[in-house]
């Protein structure tokens, strides 16, 4: 017993080596460029995207397919918009707005601010929490079975849906694990999205000094947030890997990125943009041509042609996503094994 008391502290302290070995920052002191800096070899940001279009399209039937079973799953499991709820905001804005938005250009002001509304939930249908609980799990399957199948296919293997959707959900249980830190890591960008609510309703914002405080402490929470994220991706696909367990994925993927980091997080940051742009290019015409036939064809005003496209752009958005982050993964790995 004496001796296994003696080499628990060395274990410890073996640890603490080894994580400071792998780690060259250290609080309060500068860390010089030749300790951090590790290289990334990598394409341009619209080349790279332009590969993940192309590894995506040349086998558009099965990933086509992922993204239908999910829409139809979502359909069953949480439901869609109702045609009812967009026409009465879109009456609501139409009343409301006056004189504000005159002519062509008031017309576009109004699509952008159903865009607006749809892309941060506002058109969403209202959830109960076992229905929060069945999307949130149903978004882990197909981040799952969009890893599983790239992975298998860039091995050369043969695979089909059915196959990922069968042999992905393993590490479910690890997944979830995973993004339960994720969310924690995504409070301080919470706290600064409320804070903004409410210095936006008490007028805070305002005032020169106490706008300017709450700026740099929003900003702090917010890179906090995205310092954070950055590397827990990364696990929730090395968490993927047979017998990786949670906290083993968590530490490599902190190892992976440690260097260059900020390399990868403007890579997740070009993923956010080209996400928003990509929905306002479709969204916004759809809205402008959808308003202008009901105008003229009133028959058709029951059709839900905007809460159809919601959950189509949702849909196709998670399987982006997926494949975007699993082939960055690989990219860093990639060039980590040169």
């Amino acid at each position: 017993m004496a001796k296994k008391q003696k080499q628990q502290p060395r274990g410890i302290k073996q640890r603490i080596s080894a994580y400071l070995a792998r780690r060259p920052h250290r609080s309060f002191r500068l860390t010089r460029r030749r300790d951090y800096k590790r290289e990334l070899k990598m394409p341009g940001y619209i080349a790279f995207t332009s590969e993940v279009f192309k590894t995506l399209w040349s086998r558009r039937k099965l990933f086509l397919s992922l993204t239908v079973f999910y829409a139809v799953v979502s359909l069953l499991l949480a439901g869609m918009t109702s045609q009812e709820t967009y026409k009465t905001i879109t009456d609501t804005l139409n009343v409301t707005s006056g004189s504000l938005f005159n002519g062509g250009f008031g017309e576009v002001g109004k699509a952008g601010i159903l865009f607006l509304t749809a892309l941060t939930g506002g058109l969403s249908p209202q959830l109960s929490e076992v229905q929060q609980v069945y999307v949130f799990l149903l978004i882990l399957l197909i981040w799952l079975c969009t890893v599983w199948l790239l992975r298998n296919l860039l091995a050369g293997h043969k695979v089909r849906l059915r196959d990922g959707l069968y042999n992905s959900a393993a590490p479910i249980v690890a997944t979830f694990l995973v993004s339960l830190l994720l969310i924690v890591q995504l409070l301080p960008l919470a706290l600064a999205i409320i804070g903004y609510t409410a210095a936006s309703l008490t007028g805070l914002l305002n005032n020169g000094i106490e706008a300017m405080l709450f700026w740099v402490a929003a900003l702090l929470l917010g890179t906090l947030s995205l310092y954070w994220v950055t590397s827990t991706f990364f696990a929730m696909i090395i968490v993927t890997l047979p017998g990786m367990y949670p906290f083993k994925a968590i530490k490599a993927a902190g190892d992976l990125v440690i260097g260059r980091r900020s390399r990868v997080l403007f890579r997740l940051l070009w993923l956010g943009l080209t996400v928003i742009l990509s929905w306002a290019i479709i969204l916004i015409p759809s809205i402008l041509i959808d308003k202008w036939l009901k105008g003229i064809w009133s028959a058709i005003s029951w059709l839900p042609v905007i809460p159809v496209e919601l959950l189509a752009l949702s849909s196709l958005t998670i399987v982006w996503i997926s494949a975007y982050i699993y082939l960055l993964y690989r990219k860093v790995v990639d060039n980590d094994s040169v």
